[in-house]
């Protein structure tokens, strides 16, 4: 310890510069303190994002992401691919100077996300195959400046999605699969930390001071503890130092254990489902327009996309119990977004154009299920008036009342494209009833897949 010294009174000007410096190191690397970031309210508003898997992987696009995995392990479909059409002496990493992106269009995609209604977009900047789509300082002749499309596929997105307006995030997988660093710590049984000092932890500070993502998702965790990984280190410099202290959000994936527990919103497992259990903590559903793989499958019939009515379902039922939808689409190899995944996003688009309202800036309400009989519909409510809306999905016979589960309610609005509709309610019970206009009923300016009704200004109303 430091001798003791007299107390001298510091300038008003010091006294500023050592409540900065008190405030800047504020989170310490443990648990218990990077837990305690307060999560930075723009995730909680935005609510819904687009999660890009792209890679090495979507050369072969056959199967999954995890090719290379499958591969190596003998899974007979992708042994017999492999050999039948590049052959047997073909190699994993020989597919990298075949990812060229010849045909990308950073702006378009970046458009593309925004007229879907999404407000932040995370792409893989590196996935299990340990191929970064950054020029690396880290992974030598296996990046995407190095190798394949000599681009810098994350900062020219980075740089198109900004443009539009949209937030940027990173998905990074802490492991690599076949790195033989990471397999010699493993072989220690993570006594050494050569791949995390070398490797994981150097890429992870290289993308956020040169991209500055306000998202990174973290993957690839779940083999060894985070201490290994030393994830509550990295957190404390990325919420004391980094230059996104301040907006950065982060998921729960940074070791074995750490699912629903650490880190920042909870992910949980893929295509986490909403239920009440999750009220408690902000999280988040990423689940994929292609039900069965994230990345592309060329051998994905029709019946393996999800449609837009299916989409928008989950959307509203994630965002009625707290969480944030992230929905992923798998580009082709040269840089292209199937039609099928343009159609759905601007199907998506034209939802959250009309009722985004009732999405963006909501908080649970009260209850989150608003279902009646065969109605099958969900509550939120926002949190600038405390307006209650009450999304249905799917249209009721022309004519017909919707019962609303709401005490008390004599009138509500029908969001319409750029505007509402005045609806008159009558109330029985705990159930309100209320007719919609004749006008609205097949017109382009509400949504196929729903409708929103917004209540307001009414205190009696109650579940």
């Amino acid at each position: 310890s430091r001798p003791q010294t007299s107390w001298c009174p510091l300038s008003p000007d010091a006294m500023r510069l050592a409540t900065v410096a008190a405030v800047a190191a504020q989170y310490t690397p443990d648990w218990p303190s990077v837990d305690s970031r307060p999560l930075p309210a723009w995730f909680d508003d935005e609510k819904f994002g687009i999660f890009i898997h792209w890679g090495v992987f979507s050369v072969p696009s056959f199967g999954s992401e995890w090719y290379w995995q499958h591969l190596e392990a003998g899974d007979q479909d992708y042994v017999d691919f492999q050999n039948r059409v590049y052959g047997n002496d073909f190699k994993y990493q020989d597919f990298a100077p075949m990812f060229k992106a010849e045909l990308w269009d950073p702006e378009k995609w970046a458009q593309t996300f925004k007229s879907s209604g999404a407000r932040y977009v995370v792409l893989t900047s590196k996935h299990h195959e340990g191929f970064t789509m950054w020029p690396s300082n880290v992974s030598w002749n296996w990046n995407a400046g190095d190798i394949g499309p000599h681009r810098d596929l994350v900062g020219d997105l980075t740089d198109a999605v900004r443009k539009e307006g949209l937030r940027m995030g990173l998905y990074h997988s802490l492991f690599e699969w076949f790195n033989p660093t990471y397999l010699a710590d493993k072989a220690a049984n993570f006594t050494t930390r050569n791949f995390v000092t070398q490797k994981a932890m150097p890429e992870l500070r290289e993308i956020v001071t040169k991209y500055l993502p306000e998202v990174i998702w973290s993957d690839g965790d779940w083999e060894a503890p985070s201490d290994y990984w030393t994830s509550p280190e990295f957190l404390a410099w990325l919420y004391n130092e980094s230059p996104v202290k301040d907006t950065v959000v982060v998921n729960d994936r940074w070791g074995q254990g750490c699912g629903l527990k650490h880190g920042g919103y909870y992910s949980g497992a893929d295509r986490q489902q909403p239920g009440p259990e999750l009220l408690k903590h902000k999280w988040e559903n990423a689940m994929t327009v292609d039900g069965t793989t994230w990345g592309l499958n060329r051998m994905s019939p029709l019946s393996n996309y999800l449609s837009a009515s299916d989409i928008i379902k989950e959307l509203v039922s994630t965002v009625a119990y707290g969480g944030n939808l992230l929905l992923n689409v798998g580009p082709t190899a040269d840089g292209r977004l199937l039609p099928i995944f343009e159609e759905r996003l601007a199907e998506v688009g034209n939802y959250m154009g009309i009722n985004g309202e009732a999405i963006y800036g909501t908080q649970a309400y009260t209850a989150q299920n608003a279902s009646v009989g065969e109605d099958l519909a969900y509550f939120t409510q926002s949190k600038k008036d405390e307006s209650v809306y009450y999304l249905h999905h799917g249209w009721p016979q022309p004519g017909a009342s919707v019962q609303v589960p709401l005490a008390g309610a004599q009138s509500a609005e029908l969001l319409v494209r750029n505007s509402t509709i005045a609806v008159t309610c009558t109330s029985s019970g705990n159930v309100s009833s209320c007719p919609l206009p004749a006008a609205a009923f097949g017109s382009a300016n509400v949504d196929p897949t729903g409708f929103v009704l917004k209540f307001s200004g009414e205190p009696t109303l109650m579940v």
